[in-house]
């Protein structure tokens, strides 16, 4: 039987397609247009401080840069003398602390004036690169005091004929506070990275370190190039290897690059808890919907299931089944016409078994009064006639004879009769099937010789033996035998043969009577059932439960006109199959 699939699932199924997938298809766009413009909004964020960052770095190197330009306006072409201009050095110096040293060179490289007590330690470089107009700038290095230290350069001139150089050490530390104050949420920190990719601060103090190792990081993504316009963010794994969301801001006249890192799990975790806050809401509402839409479905189609139930029962011969479908709806009209139609199956079942015991009684009433009519009259005929006085002996022996063989009919009757109430018992004994039908053949012989046909035999050369009930099994031989030689004309001829067939013995009994109607072969073993004129339809139908009895299988076929051919087979006495059938 195929797998039903239950009206509530489905229901339930519909209903949430229906509903629930708009809803769904909603809340998960919902959630990624949520979680895209989150992220959006973090990034930008981040951006936004690595922009400022980088903004107050630049104002911060180029403040600088333009007191050193201020200062060297005030010291070209004043004819100062060199103490005045040692004076206004170390005024500056005192003034300006980020500067730590500023010395007056000479165009040849001798020192004019100085701040410092003694040698200055700067010298004159020509090939710093320019970051604004007149002022270079060296690369950035950690001094003895593991401080940022850098040097700003300015070519004098006079009369547009070079006149020497001012030379100053700037110190960055103001620069490490400025991006040690740069934190997004707990663990993210912003780091300041040179051109050639030497690390020059990084706001986290875990990692002041790699600042005095001069750490490269030249291959950072977002120094070997800018990330694509529309995607500002880059993911970054850091020396522990957690995932970072990383963004940068250039200095453009430093070639600078603030960068600012925060771990993907603390930016998004906003994002995330309200993601999974959103899922589980979703998911909720959608069980909630298709519970209740399954909840629905159930009671909605229970007369449905009640409708089923009490057909199967119908079907099952159940016949007193009946539904209780308390609605006035058009399930409560449907499950009254059931209640109509079962009740008048009880009666039009009623009336079919009142037809059929009819109909069996008839048939049976008219194969007794046409099979005990004969030989009930031959017996009165044949018992008035004893009773005259002038009849000679052989007279009364043949009368006696007929009264005998019609009472022996008579007997057969009752006996099938009996037999189809009660059947009698099985014994099985291990028996020659040869044997044990060629008894039957020649005590039959006499009987087939008067009605004009031959009985031809072909016994197996070896014994056949099978376990199965001789008396028994004698009865449906000659229920056979009297069979093909009430089927065939004088002249005609029956066939025994037994054989071996596998594992299997066959015994056949064929005739080359007038054969059965192809319509009316699957119907010769029901009972009352018969092919001739005479006799009750029970031979065959008994023949047929004794040997199934034995675990054996009655075969039949028959060509009309042509004649009959019944085949009975049963395991042999060892075989497997026969151990099978014992076994089962």
């Amino acid at each position: 039987m195929p797998r039903v699939r239950h009206i509530a699932v489905r229901f339930a199924i519909i209903l949430g397609t229906a509903a629930v997938l708009p809803l769904l298809a909603y809340g998960v766009w919902s959630l990624l247009t949520l979680q895209r413009a989150t992220r959006e909004s973090i990034v930008n964020g981040n951006l936004n401080v690595a922009t400022r960052a980088a903004e107050e770095i630049r104002r911060y190197v180029f403040g600088n840069a333009e007191i050193l330009k201020a200062l060297a306006a005030d010291l070209q072409g004043t004819g100062l003398e060199q103490w005045q201009q040692n004076r206004i050095l170390k005024n500056y110096v005192l003034q300006f602390r980020e500067f730590r040293e500023l010395t007056l060179f000479e165009e040849s490289g001798e020192v004019l004036a100085t701040s410092r007590v003694g040698s200055p330690r700067v010298s004159i470089s020509s090939h710093l690169p320019e970051i604004m107009s007149g002022v270079s700038m060296s690369a950035i290095r950690v001094d003895d005091d593991l401080l940022p230290t850098s040097v700003f350069a300015i070519h004098l001139s006079r009369l547009n004929r070079p006149a020497g150089w001012l030379i100053g050490e700037f110190s960055l530390e103001e620069m490490w506070r400025m991006v040690d104050r740069i934190r997004i949420g707990e663990h993210g920190f912003a780091l300041v990275i040179a051109p050639d990719g030497t690390l020059i601060a990084h706001g986290d103090p875990d990692k002041k370190a790699l600042v005095a190792q001069a750490r490269n990081m030249g291959s950072h993504p977002l120094v070997v190039g800018p990330p694509k316009e529309g995607a500002p963010a880059w993911a970054v794994y850091d020396d522990e290897g957690r995932e970072q969301v990383a963004v940068a801001a250039k200095i453009v006249p430093l070639s600078w690059t603030v960068v600012v890192e925060q771990p993907t799990a603390e930016a998004y975790a906003n994002a995330t808890e309200l993601q999974q806050q959103l899922t589980v809401a979703i998911l909720l509402g959608l069980g909630l919907m298709v519970s209740s839409g399954f909840l629905f479905g159930r009671r909605f189609i229970a007369p449905i299931f009640a409708l089923r139930n009490a057909t199967q029962a119908l079907a099952k011969g159940q016949m007193e089944t009946r539904v209780h479908i308390d609605s006035a709806d058009e399930f409560g009209a449907l499950g009254a016409s059931f209640n109509a139609m079962a009740d008048r199956l009880v009666e039009l079942q009623e009336d079919v078994k009142r037809q059929e015991r009819q109909a069996m009684f008839g048939r049976m009433a008219a194969g007794l009064v046409h099979d005990l009519a004969h030989p009930i009259q031959n017996i009165g005929n044949s018992t008035r006639l004893l009773l005259r006085d002038d009849l000679d002996e052989d007279s009364r022996y043949m009368f006696r004879q007929t009264i005998e063989r019609e009472l022996e009919t008579l007997k057969r009757f009752m006996d099938d009769l009996r037999n189809i109430v009660k059947p009698r018992p099985i014994e099985r004994f291990p028996m020659d099937a040869t044997a044990s039908v060629s008894e039957i053949v020649e005590a039959m012989r006499a009987e087939a010789e008067r009605a004009g046909l031959t009985v031809v035999t072909s016994y197996a050369d070896q014994p056949l033996v099978i376990d199965v009930d001789r008396f028994a099994l004698g009865r449906v031989y000659r229920n056979l035998m009297t069979n093909a030689i009430q089927a065939t004309r004088p002249g005609g001829r029956v066939t025994i043969v037994t054989a071996r067939a596998g594992e299997f013995v066959d015994i056949s009994v064929t005739d080359t009577g007038v054969g059965i109607p192809p319509g009316r072969v699957a119907a010769i073993f029901d009972d009352f059932v018969t092919t001739k004129r005479r006799g009750l339809g029970l031979g065959l139908a008994i023949s047929k439960r004794i040997v199934e009895q034995l675990d054996g299988r009655i075969i039949v076929e028959s060509e009309e006109g042509q004649g009959t051919s019944f085949t009975l087979r049963f395991p042999g006495a060892g075989s497997p199959a026969a151990a099978a059938v014992a076994a089962s």
